[in-house]
């Protein structure tokens, strides 16, 4: 059975040959460049063999064009710290224009995919991380910036989420037309209760998402939504147009035998990236697949992590996770 089969009997319910699963990090001073970024991501693929590989570009690429200045400081995640933003003041969501999708930080994640491609067999299935207009607009702000925008100036938030969108929904047609990719990681920050509450999201995220997703292309058959957060809203998104949802289903509520929502997709969780993989050992890691297994009766699961996982995790606990499903082969 191939990637593709075995995702998609996932997806639908059915057993497939064993449980599917894929790990993706960022790679801090390879994302400065389209042919190291390629690079490391291949030999990413290539060292662990995962089920699908999700692209990783610096966390501020969709906003770096905007005049986000960037630096790298040593994060473990791999993430850059924000020197400079052009957002400083509300007024500032107003003077944010549409980007073009086929240049600068775009342009570069078009080039680097078919340099991926080119390096791994063809039938590999690969995702492009895609950040909602909302997270969009946290990384450009910050937190405290974006919550005041939104409750005291929220007609110069829409704008700024509108111009956010526009960028966002021309980079989505550069990837129809220039690269032949199979979904999105659709990731967002904000949709959690210990963030915002569900009416402001309804207000400021969903229309927005819904923009988004409703531009994913026919042939993309493998699209995921990424809930970063400690409370996820994860029912806000049971009848979105994708095959998966993601979240912290251990470092974060609610846990994986309690995701009691009408979904009819799969979940990609399972693992804790910190529990488990960054401070756990091997068997931890294996002892928590199997929990996972057994949670969702080795069906509508693909074995993850709650986001991407720290630079500095320990090979032996990367390399368990992938061990742990071989176990699940069927005879």
């Amino acid at each position: 059975m191939n990637k593709r089969e075995r995702l998609q009997m996932t997806v639908t319910g059915e057993s497939a040959d064993r449980i599917p699963v894929a790990l993706w990090r960022h790679f801090p001073g390879d994302d400065q460049r389209a042919a190291d970024l390629a690079r490391s991501h291949v030999m990413w693929m290539q060292q662990y063999d995962w089920d699908f590989l999700v692209v990783m570009p610096a966390k501020h690429y969709m906003v770096t064009d905007y005049g986000l200045f960037t630096e790298w400081t040593g994060n473990i995640w791999g993430h850059r710290s924000v020197i400079k933003s052009p957002v400083e003041r509300t007024l500032h969501w107003t003077d944010l224009r549409v980007m073009d999708g086929r240049r600068g930080q775009f342009g570069k994640q078009s080039q680097c995919i078919p340099l991926i491609q080119s390096e791994l067999p063809s039938d590999t299935p690969i995702l492009h991380v895609i950040y909602s207009p909302l997270t969009q607009a946290r990384q450009l702000a910050g937190n405290d910036l974006l919550l005041r925008s939104l409750r005291t100036q929220p007609d110069r938030l829409r704008t700024g989420l509108n111009t956010l969108t526009e960028t966002t929904l021309r980079f989505i047609e550069t990837l129809r037309r220039d690269t032949q990719i199979d979904g999105i990681l659709y990731v967002t920050d904000c949709a959690s209760y210990t963030f915002m509450s569900e009416a402001e999201y309804a207000q400021f995220g969903l229309p927005f998402d819904d923009k988004v997703l409703d531009a994913i292309a026919p042939n993309w058959w493998l699209n995921i939504i990424a809930l970063q957060g400690a409370v996820p809203m994860l029912h806000l998104f049971a009848g979105m147009p994708v095959q998966a949802l993601n979240w912290a289903s251990v470092e974060a509520r609610p846990t994986l035998d309690r995701a009691q929502f009408d979904f009819k997709g799969a979940f990609c969780a399972g693992l804790g990236e910190n529990q488990h993989l960054l401070f756990g050992t091997p068997t931890t890691v294996r002892d928590a697949a199997m929990q996972a297994f057994d949670t969702m009766n080795r069906r509508r699961l693909i074995l993850s992590a709650g986001h991407e996982i720290a630079i500095t995790t320990p090979h032996s606990n990367t390399q368990a996770v992938r061990d742990a499903v071989e176990r699940t082969i069927r005879l």
